[in-house]
């Protein structure tokens, strides 16, 4: 396997394009869409959130047959809480795509983010779906990462190259995340691509694995989306037999899963306001759940959050959020280590505070906790709290 600085145009078969078509106020790139030459197999994750948008309601139903060949996104508006019309608008728009691309609606995935509760500005859409239909393009891929950018810092892509049974199979990706990032199934928005040959039930079962892996093991604030979505296309233009099991789905597996952790990582870099990188480790668990639930307290705690921007090696906060995330657990018998150094081990342990400081200014960090109870271990990926987080969340609508 090996990496390219590539996104979701590297596989074979596969086109996209961007542009600005006026939802957001500064004409920046806010319509995106990527297009596979050929019908591809498709699965999908969506938000767990009871509150749904209209464009997850729709994809939901379309991708039910298993198969798709165009995905549109927008930003600046995430088409959420907007009723009967938001339902109609999202149907339009598919329909739209459709008849420029001469194939089904249900073929139309659909995927927003931005603001909720706004109506989605139809008639610019539609005015721009021609342009952004003759835009498709294997170089469009750096448009439509761009595209689907709100809060964003930088776009989000990542591609792999993989050979499985003498052929070269390619996996592309792209994002977008910063605020309101605790998925509890996938990332904000995320599309994956591939040219490798795969069913729909193989799709499926794959991309829910690898979700429960990496989207699902970030958070930068706590909050679930409303819009939360990750689309994987296979196209098969790779060629060859399909890929049902054993060494080589194994190996596409292990791809694919390496696409999907950067674009997680690039996620919790790109926090809205962080200044660090925090991984939450959690070891000696009784079971993956019980480390994981640890984990996810001590990572979502603004307390924690906060003291890691202030470079304060306050330990007493990670062993807090431990204690109140519902696990059963002995203090007595657990330790900790802030950026590898040794800060509490049942009790206090006496620590240079020069040298903790000198360790917490560091861009990436470390927490590891150790329960001492059993085999089981989880990982959580984070960021810290800055002040800049407020700022930008208390002008987001405005």
């Amino acid at each position: 396997m090996s990496t390219t600085a590539n996104g979701i145009t590297f596989p074979r078969g596969f086109k996209a394009s961007g542009l600005a078509c006026g939802i957001k106020k500064q004409n920046r790139p806010d319509l995106a869409l990527v297009y596979s030459e050929v019908p591809a197999t498709a699965a999908a994750v969506f938000t767990t959130n009871q509150v749904q948008a209209a464009p997850v309601i729709i994809s939901r139903e379309h991708i039910k047959s298993g198969s798709a060949q165009a995905i549109l996104l927008n930003s600046g508006n995430a088409n959420a809480c907007t009723g009967v019309k938001g339902l109609a608008d999202a149907k339009t728009t598919a329909g739209a795509v459709a008849n420029l691309l001469n194939c089904r609606p249900e073929a139309v995935l659909l995927a927003s983010t931005g603001v909720i509760g706004v109506p989605l500005p139809l008639p610019l859409i539609l005015n721009s779906l021609s342009s952004l239909t003759a835009k498709l393009s294997t170089s469009g891929g750096a448009e439509a990462a761009q595209a689907i950018m709100t809060t964003d810092t930088f776009a989000k892509e990542a591609a792999v190259t993989v050979e499985l049974g003498g052929r070269e199979v390619r996996i592309g990706g792209m994002a977008k995340g910063s605020g309101m990032i605790q998925p509890q199934m996938a990332t904000m928005l995320g599309v994956i691509t591939t040219d490798a040959p795969l069913g729909p039930e193989v799709l499926n079962n794959i991309l829910r694995r690898i979700v429960n892996q990496t989207f699902n093991r970030i958070t930068v604030d706590g909050d679930t989306s409303t819009n939360d979505t990750v689309f994987l296309l296979a196209n098969g233009c790779a060629g060859g037999e399909e890929i049902t099991g054993g060494a080589e789905l194994e190996k596409f597996s292990a791809a694919l899963h390496d696409v999907a952790m950067r674009l997680a990582h690039m996620i919790v870099q790109d926090g809205e306001g962080a200044t660090k990188f925090l991984t939450i480790q959690v070891t000696g668990a009784r079971t993956e759940a019980e480390a994981e639930t640890a984990a996810r307290a001590v990572a979502n705690s603004n307390l924690v959050k906060t003291a890691f921007f202030g470079e304060d090696a306050n330990w007493g906060r990670v062993l807090a959020a431990v204690g109140y995330s519902g696990i059963d657990f002995a203090p007595e018998q657990t330790e900790i280590l802030l950026a590898d150094l040794p800060v509490f081990a049942g009790t206090g342990l006496p620590f240079c505070e020069q040298t903790a400081k000198s360790l917490l200014q560091q861009k990436e960090i470390t927490v590891k906790i150790n329960l001492h109870q059993g085999e089981a271990e989880a990982t959580i990926w984070t960021c810290d709290l800055s002040d800049d987080y407020v700022k930008i969340n208390g002008s987001y609508r405005t």
